[in-house]
């Protein structure tokens, strides 16, 4: 378990892509009201709008939700914007490599939801 625990505090003192990027073409933000996690992203989409160029987040919260964030940005990097919307919670678990408590797992989804989120809204 220490190993696991390392691994996110690694993360949660060392995030990837953790700024703003300059002239995005998406920025946004959410929170959990409950915990009061905040993340905001900053997308650059290829030329074609398909896929994630870049991707950069800030935000303040517990380690698991800003380790998500890190691991998570670095996941989407590259993909196309329709198998970032199928992402489901099974793949955060999986980034993580723990077992998450019900309270810890909406940490650890708010990244998720709010990479889903802004990507939708460009998608309309």
């Amino acid at each position: 378990m220490d190993l696991y625990r390392d691994f996110i505090l690694t993360h949660y003192h060392h995030p990837h892509n953790f700024g703003h990027l300059s002239d995005p073409d998406i920025d946004d933000k959410k929170g959990n009201p409950f915990c009061g996690d905040q993340i905001s992203v900053t997308i650059k989409l290829t030329s074609n709008k398909k896929k994630v160029e870049k991707i950069n987040f800030e935000g303040t919260g517990c380690a698991i939700s800003i380790a998500s964030a890190s691991l998570l940005t670095d996941y989407v990097t590259g993909k196309d914007i329709i198998s970032i919307m199928d992402l489901k919670k099974e793949k955060v678990i999986e980034l993580l490599g723990i077992t998450l408590s019900p309270t810890r797992l909406k940490c650890a989804l708010l990244p998720l939801e709010t990479i889903q989120v802004s990507l939708l809204s460009h998608l309309r």
